[in-house]
């Protein structure tokens, strides 16, 4: 009827135009003709009937047919309002007789949590002009912040009244509304006693300085939702009867459909030990920063190193689970850096006032846009960024015999890296009578002497097997290598040396290894440990260069790849301003360079001079620590004493406070050794004992590199030697230095 109306308003006065100027013309044309005289010379005569002309006649039909099309169209808009009105009445009557009939709803006291039920009885839906309301309204109100926001139903009431309900129970006409798969929350008393025909989604503020404890969670379509104030100390409410609760989160939506920021001031790809202290160091320098850590792992950043050292040596049946460890100096902690709570979401971060730290687990950047300055994760999401850092560290090597050994051989290998190659190992190690590692440098060394520890416990046969003559044979002097070797052995390992691996085989069962001298090792298992190879798949895609000597970006003294580009960790090829171009794969190394990067990220423009160290345990009572270039090819000068019962790892750490030992590295100044005497250096003669001791790598006849042998809390001392970058005549005076003979 309304459309008719309006349709009639606009033709009404167009209908009396032309009647108007119809009658005008039809006067005037009968006073023209009554003063024509009678006589008229033919050749001026119209040719036209008498009384009027053709255009008239013209005009007179045209306004005839829009009068006669109005009139038919005026008919149909009447008739098809008249039928949808009896279609809806007949709606509205069948709704009458349900809700008679249906069972009133439980009400349930109105809490902080959203409870969404389904309904068993399926009803007919909404007419096509309500149900699109709900969607582009119930929307942002179930993604709102906990900042306040105005109420806004939709559609608005007539006479709505706005008020907090005290309790909430289902609207008979929106469970008629609902299909038996959608849930529904129910609504207050004062919306159910108003007959509404469409659902409604109300939203009420939230106190800003409460942030919501709710977790959102994937909706079903069309569901009718009402928001309460959140409180952090509220329970969720529970239900009268056993019902799917969805519990809400105002930080943003479930996991699956998580919201990726589209760009962040500082982004960090790669979630380990160098992106961390990166992101530490930039918080430090500049509070208020954002920072989203990109990881293609499922974990927060954490410490690799406990992995292969203490984590083997807990009495903790469940420490898979908890990945909670005792330090040799008996304290307790977490492999991971900062507990959860540390990190925000990564879809509040744009919105953080004061900033912080996100990190976005499982998504794996694929391509890196080095104009456009953004990336592209796995699932095609782009983040763009204003400073960005690479960390993506390495990725274990493998014997090409193994790989192309076949499906099964690979099933039985073992490449160690992450917290799931750990669990995976300790598992393996309960469960067969036989593991091969085949490597003989520190992670090699260490997963031998730590699954040594449980062959007696397990039955377990541990064996080890490298190409060199002994343990460690790439970084240790010979003697010291072969000393090595037999501590090793005394764990209760198997070692193989000068192995080289031929062909690897499994039949029944079992994995044959032979080498290329005929021997032949029959195991369960295999752990590979032949190195690392730096992750550089992002390398084409960015157009950045790779260090074509020793792999990894290719960065300069300030760790920059590109004006706005830094890469730090094991990835990095820096320019050692003391030792020249170097690439260094271990932990200390990622916390110093991580720190550098961050810190040049926020204007620094720091060269890196730091000499960063590295240390391995061989079990408790075994360790050392070294700086700088210690390669076994260069010439080496070892002074030793006898250890006493503190000049053990165990001991230092007990002492330090402290199990992570690069972490209690500090800055200290060192005193310049002295260096008077004018004899050539010359290699200690050794006894088949070594407890304690310094060895030095010498280059050019100066010290390029240190190695502390059960020698602990000296490297500052160390670093100062490398720094000074000068010839020494005696190095037994330069050993001094270290108090290596003070019981």
């Amino acid at each position: 009827m309304l459309k008719c109306r309006t349709v009639w308003k606009k033709l009404a006065p167009l209908a009396r135009a032309s009647s108007t100027v119809c009658r005008q013309n039809v006067r005037r044309t009968g006073l023209t003709s009554s003063r024509i005289p009678a006589c008229v010379p033919v050749a001026h005569m119209s040719t036209g009937p008498a009384g009027g002309g053709r255009e008239n006649q013209l005009y007179i039909l045209l306004v005839g047919a829009a009068c006669v099309g109005g009139a038919i169209y005026t008919y149909r808009t009447v008739k098809g309002d008249s039928q949808r009105y009896q279609d809806r009445i007949e709606e509205i009557s069948s709704r009458s007789y349900k809700r008679a009939t249906a069972e009133p709803a439980t009400p349930i006291q109105s809490e902080p949590s959203v409870i969404l039920e389904p309904e068993p009885e399926a009803a007919p839906s909404l007419e096509p002009e309500a149900a699109p309301s709900l969607e582009p309204e119930a929307a942002p109100s179930l993604e709102s912040e906990a900042a306040p926001s105005p109420e806004e139903p939709s559609p608005p009431a007539p006479d709505a009244e706005v008020a907090v309900p005290e309790t909430t129970e289902l609207p008979p006409a929106a469970e008629q509304t609902t299909t038996a798969d959608e849930p529904v929350v129910e609504a207050s008393p004062e919306e159910s006693a108003e007959p509404a025909a469409v659902p409604v989604v109300e939203e009420e503020p939230s106190p800003p300085s409460e942030p919501s404890p709710f977790e959102l969670t994937e909706l079903p379509p069309a569901p009718v939702v009402e928001s309460e104030p959140a409180a952090a100390e509220s329970p969720a409410a529970e239900p009268t009867e056993p019902q799917p609760e969805v519990v809400a989160q105002s930080g943003g939506p479930a996991p699956d459909s998580l919201k990726v920021p589209s760009h962040t001031p500082y982004l960090l790809i790669g979630g380990g030990t160098a992106s961390f202290a990166a992101a530490r160091s930039i918080r430090a320098r500049d509070p208020g920063a954002k920072v989203l850590i990109v990881t293609d792992e499922s974990d927060p950043p954490y410490m690799r190193p406990p992995l292969s050292k203490e984590l083997w040596f807990s009495d903790d049946p469940s420490v898979t689970e908890t990945l909670r460890f005792k330090q040799w100096n008996g304290k307790e902690r977490s492999i991971y850096f900062q507990p959860p709570s540390f990190y925000i979401n990564a879809e509040e971060l744009n919105g953080a006032e004061n900033g912080g730290v996100a990190v976005l687990t499982g998504k794996k950047v694929v391509h890196m846009d080095v104009r456009g300055n953004k990336i592209k994760l796995d699932d095609d999401t782009e983040i763009s960024y204003d400073k960005c850092l690479i960390a993506t560290g390495g990725v274990p090597r493998n014997l090409q015999v193994i790989e192309r050994a076949g499906e099964e051989v690979m099933k039985k290998t073992t490449l160690f890296r992450k917290i799931e190659d750990f669990k995976s190992l300790d598992k393996v190690s309960r469960n067969v009578k036989s593991i091969t590692i085949i490597g003989g440098g520190f992670l090699g060394s260490e997963l031998a002497c730590a699954l040594g520890r449980r062959s007696t416990e397990y039955d377990l046969e541990v064996v080890q097997m490298f190409p060199e003559k002994g343990n460690m044979g790439k970084v240790l002097p010979e003697y010291l290598s072969n000393w090595t070797t037999e501590k090793v052995k005394s764990e209760g390992v198997k070692v193989i040396s000068e192995a080289l691996v031929k062909s690897v085989v499994c039949k029944d069962d079992k994995l044959e290894i032979k080498l290329k001298d005929g021997r032949l090792v029959k195991t369960d298992h295999i752990v590979a440990a032949v190195g690392l190879e730096p992750n550089v798949d992002l390398a084409k895609s960015a157009g950045l260069e790779v260090d074509s000597d020793f792999g990894g970006f290719r960065v300069n003294a300030e760790l920059q790849a590109r004006s706005n580009i830094w890469v730090a960790g094991d990835a990095a090829c820096f320019y050692d301003i003391r030792l020249g171009r170097r690439r260094v794969e271990h932990h200390d190394h990622a916390v110093v360079s991580g720190r550098l990067a961050g810190e040049n990220m926020t204007g620094a423009n720091k060269p890196y001079w730091h000499q960063s160290m590295f240390w391995s345990d061989l079990g408790p009572d075994v360790g050392y620590e070294a700086i700088g270039i210690v390669d076994s090819s260069l010439p080496t000068v070892g002074v030793f004493a006898k250890a006493t019962a503190k000049d053990t790892p165990k001991a230092a750490t007990e002492k330090s406070g402290t199990g992570i030992r690069s972490e209690s590295e500090t800055e200290d100044t060192a005193t310049s050794p002295v260096a008077s005497l004018t004899l050539a250096p010359t290699v200690e003669q050794h006894q088949d004992e070594y407890g304690k001791g310094v060895i030095f790598y010498l280059r050019d006849k100066v010290v390029v590199g240190i190695i502390l042998w059960n020698v602990f809390n000296r490297m500052p001392i160390a670093r100062k030697i490398i720094k000074d970058g000068e010839e020494h005549a005696d190095l037994n005076e330069v050993a001094k230095l270290f108090n290596i003979h003070d019981d």
